[in-house]
């Protein structure tokens, strides 16, 4: 990829500095439905689109997890602590810490990870 000039500085690889809300990546993972906002070096920005019915499962993956709620209600057990979270609410997932979520009611979650996950890639 040719090098970018912004301002000031030369970045050889932008990744998705900059994404557009009409270019963001839809996704499916666990069949829950998300957006792919945009990817650095070091971190991955996606907002989970949670509807009626949807269900992760526990789980654990390499990469620290933070999060905000827009919308919606969740049960959020980390290891053997639940915790309803609801708009305004946030959270931060250590790596390597088994979770799960379950859908209260449908809404909206944006979620940071770091390193970027590559299996949402």
């Amino acid at each position: 990829m040719p090098a970018l000039q912004v301002s000031w500085i030369q970045i050889e690889n932008p990744f998705n500095m900059v994404v557009k809300a009409n270019d963001t990546q839809k996704r499916q993972f666990m069949g829950v439905s998300f957006d792919l906002l945009t990817v650095g070096k070091e971190s991955m920005v996606t907002k989970m689109n949670y509807k009626a019915g949807d269900f992760v499962p526990e789980h654990k993956h390499p990469n620290e997890q933070s999060g905000y709620v827009l919308s919606g209600i969740y049960m959020l057990r980390l290891e053997e602590i639940d915790e309803i979270l609801i708009k305004g609410d946030s959270y931060s997932i250590p790596a390597n810490t088994e979770h799960s979520l379950e859908i209260i009611e449908p809404g909206e979650v944006i979620d940071i990870f770091t390193p970027p996950r590559s299996d949402y890639l």
